[in-house]
């Protein structure tokens, strides 16, 4: 059982930011990082499977931005790689959420450094800027209502509204830290940006080649396929109705309830096999 848990890590770990390396999230001792052991976002942020269905929800929410479309169509090389796309947005929360504050300040002036260059004219005519304040804070939004839609749904459906304001006024330091600006800070505030928000998406065709990409993504192994698979379906049930209604894609309640199984069932097995994740090595540096 022990080979088997130490093989299941492995393949987890492959994917996740850690596979890049060049972070220490057990030194130095007692750093308490950004937030520290203590916060919401500590426990929003530290379930493999929830996050990782978050994170797939969240892209596909972002790219109803025609904005913020044009930056990853123009400027990633996503279509081609999207693993390594998602190992390095996985770094950068893990890194923000758990990492030493050194480390978790450079990775934030690192992204600065990269937003600068992310400049162009979007498909629609209008010119976009990766560190524009207005940008930045959708790009947020759209990624920690995911997080905790999927952490209501997967780990603690009984998460107050307080904690959930709590959790949403902690991940917005990093936001700011970025240069977002007018960042809601509640759960309210988080539902009122987004329909605020409706009249500037769009579903277009290079949005529906992003969902295309995403639930024909690549798995790691060829046993790994079928779970690769549920979790980008398990996304896209994260998307509000509205998001969900503008992709023209349903799932349809057999289905929806199939993948909610599928998930919880994944997740028992990912929270026994893995023990040495960002959030596992962060608890250790702080002695937990």
């Amino acid at each position: 059982m022990n080979r088997l848990r130490q093989r299941i890590e492995r393949q987890v770990m492959g994917v996740t930011g850690l596979a890049l390396g060049d972070i220490d999230y057990e030194h130095p001792r007692g750093d308490p990082g950004l937030f520290g052991p203590e916060s919401v976002i500590w426990r929003v942020h530290g379930d493999f499977t929830a996050m990782l269905c978050g994170g797939i929800g969240a892209l596909m929410l972002q790219m109803l931005h025609p904005l913020a479309l044009a930056g990853v169509w123009e400027h990633s090389r996503f279509r081609e790689d999207m693993p390594g796309r998602l190992r390095r947005t996985s770094q950068f929360i893990a890194a923000t959420t758990f990492a030493p504050r050194a480390d978790a300040e450079r990775l934030i002036e690192r992204v600065k450094g990269i937003h600068l260059r992310v400049t162009g004219v979007a498909a629609d005519g209008r010119p976009y800027a990766a560190d524009d304040p207005a940008l930045l804070t959708w790009v947020h939004v759209a990624e920690v209502s995911c997080f905790m839609a999927a952490h209501l749904r997967y780990c603690n459906p009984d998460l107050s509204l307080a904690g959930q304001d709590r959790y949403f006024a902690e991940a917005a330091r990093v936001a700011e830290a970025l240069g977002a600006q007018g960042v809601p800070k509640t759960r309210h505030d988080i539902e009122l940006y987004l329909q605020r928000m409706l009249p500037e998406l769009v579903f277009d065709e290079r949005t529906a080649e992003i969902f295309r990409l995403l639930l024909a993504a690549p798995a790691p192994s060829p046993a790994a396929r079928p779970l690769v698979g549920l979790l980008m379906k398990a996304g896209m049930d994260l998307l509000p109705p509205w998001a969900l209604a503008m992709s023209g894609r349903q799932l349809g309640g057999l289905e929806r309830r199939g993948v909610r199984l599928g998930v919880h069932a994944l997740a028992l097995v990912l929270r026994w096999a893995v023990r040495n994740g960002a959030s596992h090595r962060a608890r250790r540096r702080m002695g937990r």
